[in-house]
């Protein structure tokens, strides 16, 4: 054998030992990529766990059944549902008040608490108003243009929006630590654009081309302050506040609005308007399953409409908490599945719900940091997502320790003693700030479903367990799991031929991150 030859047998022998043992330290530094895939687990609980990093879990090769579980869910990747646009809740003058309570440092704190995706909730779809809510506190009742018969809209000013407590101030400081997308509806145009305020709100349609004209104002206004509005909802519960019936909303529609933004070049998308129930309602004719097909079987108008919002207030119509005996069935949620089969190609959005005084008189006291509520609301965005919702957005973001400051405008539907349940609660007295329950149920949410994330098959059932599994755009899968029973529930996950097994605790929920 010549040297030459003899040295290369040595080197190939001695790369093989290296290759070999090179191998061997992979499997005992990795053991997760070889034996099974980690997952991540978060929980919060009724127990005192908030958004809690717990010891990582594996999936294991699948195995004979070993001791009975309560629930079994199959992740099902075959099954893809919607696309998500995100989680969030709603930019209002009283919630900017709450915050500009506080010292420079605490007011940072609760924004990155809200809307970081690391260091916080991160929310991700967000509801901005047009002008004048019942929590729109900085001042008296406002429109953009208060001048009478102002067709022109000489005087339209979005001062007040741009002032210290102003919904563009608060926007651009919650931009500072995540994005989102916005939504804006209007409860009322200027009054002189109705028949009367007194008697008649409908909208005068001589008006027509003023208020889409107004519309197209607000849109290029906040664009020049650098906020770009995703979505214009023209009407906020129609028939509540403004009172004009959806055939001449269409007709608005499909004869002006839309038109003039298509014409203009305008990129802000446009709903439908937001009705107040999802199907069921009070029996008020109000529900979103009734009305939206007398503008959406109009091609005309459809061609205009990029996404179907709606509110979640179906459960007002009880006196008491609402339970599958005492009648809160969830109709209204099959309801809404129907209206999704029959518009596939138009994304639904749950952009409005609260408990409050007036509606939910079973949520007492209120505001209140119970994060038992959190079960309720977790439930509630559960069962918006199987219907088919592409987002979830809760109403007041920020109230002080009286569930306010609100508005005043009885002739705008608007009452004095609006006590509101929201998402963080500051006392302007003490600077004490509260995470309430429906904080942690959209932040389990918001934090890990990110936008673009897509619904995937999470087949089986257990009564009072639920379970919601997603595709990220990183790749990531998340499963969201929430145990509405008293007591610890065993759960086996299974995916791809692998089980997982998980002890959910009493009152919680659980997000799994691979």
């Amino acid at each position: 054998m010549h040297k030459s030859q003899f040295e290369s047998g040595a080197y190939s022998r001695r790369r093989g030992a290296w290759v070999f043992a090179a191998l061997i330290l992979s499997l005992l530094l990795y053991p997760a990529r070889v034996r099974g895939q980690e997952v991540q687990v978060y929980v919060s609980s009724a127990a005192g766990d908030r958004l809690a990093a717990k010891t990582p879990v594996v999936f294991a090769s699948k195995v004979q059944a070993g001791p009975a579980h309560q629930a079994t869910f199959r992740i099902s990747e075959n099954l893809k549902y919607q696309k998500m646009l995100g989680f969030g809740a709603s930019f209002l003058e009283a919630g900017m008040i709450c915050l500009n309570s506080l010292d420079a440092r605490q007011q940072e704190s609760v924004l990155r608490a809200i809307f970081d995706p690391e260091n916080g909730a991160g929310f991700s779809a967000m509801k901005t108003v047009i002008s004048s809510t019942d929590f729109m506190s900085a001042g008296p009742w406002y429109t953009y243009d208060d001048t009478p018969g102002d067709e022109d809209l000489k005087h339209f000013s979005i001062q007040r929006d741009i002032g210290p407590n102003g919904l563009v101030t608060y926007i651009k400081r919650a931009r500072k630590y995540g994005s989102f997308i916005l939504q804006a509806p209007m409860d009322y145009p200027p009054d002189w654009m109705l028949y009367d305020v007194n008697t008649n709100q409908d909208v005068n349609p001589k008006y027509y081309d003023a208020l889409a004209r107004y519309y197209l104002r607000y849109l290029d206004e906040y664009q020049k302050q650098g906020v770009f509005i995703d979505y214009l909802s023209l009407f906020n519960e129609p028939g509540e506040y403004t009172k004009i019936p959806y055939w001449q909303i269409r007709d608005l529609l499909k004869n002006h609005v839309g038109p003039l933004l298509k014409r203009e070049g305008v990129k802000t998308r446009i709903q439908l308007s937001e009705a107040p129930f999802r199907g069921n309602g009070n029996g008020s004719g109000l529900e979103a399953f009734w009305n939206y097909p007398t503008v959406l079987d109009d091609p005309e108008a459809r061609k205009y409409v990029a996404a179907l919002p709606y509110h979640g207030y179906d459960f007002t119509r009880l006196n008491e908490p609402p339970t599958r005996e005492n009648g809160y069935d969830f109709r209204e949620f099959k309801k809404l599945g129907e209206l999704h089969k029959r518009y596939p190609d138009l994304p639904l959005w749950m952009t409005e719900v609260c408990f409050f005084s007036g509606g939910t008189p079973w949520v007492k006291p209120m505001p209140r940091d119970n994060y038992e509520d959190s079960d309720f609301w977790l439930n509630q965005i559960a069962s918006d997502l199987e219907a088919g919702s592409s987002g979830w957005t809760y109403w007041n973001l920020i109230l002080d320790q009286h569930g306010g400051p609100w508005l005043i405008s009885p002739i705008h539907q608007d009452p004095d003693n609006n006590v509101q349940q929201p998402v963080v609660i500051i006392d302007r007295d003490t600077h004490k700030i509260s995470y309430t329950g429906v904080y942690y149920a959209i932040a389990h949410f918001s934090k890990f479903v990110r936008p673009g994330s897509i619904r995937i098959g999470s087949e089986g059932s257990a009564e009072g367990i639920r379970c919601l599994a997603f595709i990220r755009p990183d790749g990531r899968r998340v499963t969201e799991l929430i145990n509405s029973r008293k007591s610890d529930s065993s759960v086996q996950i299974e995916w791809q031929g692998k089980l997982l097994e998980l002890s959910l605790p009493p009152i919680s929920v659980s997000t799994l991150l691979w």
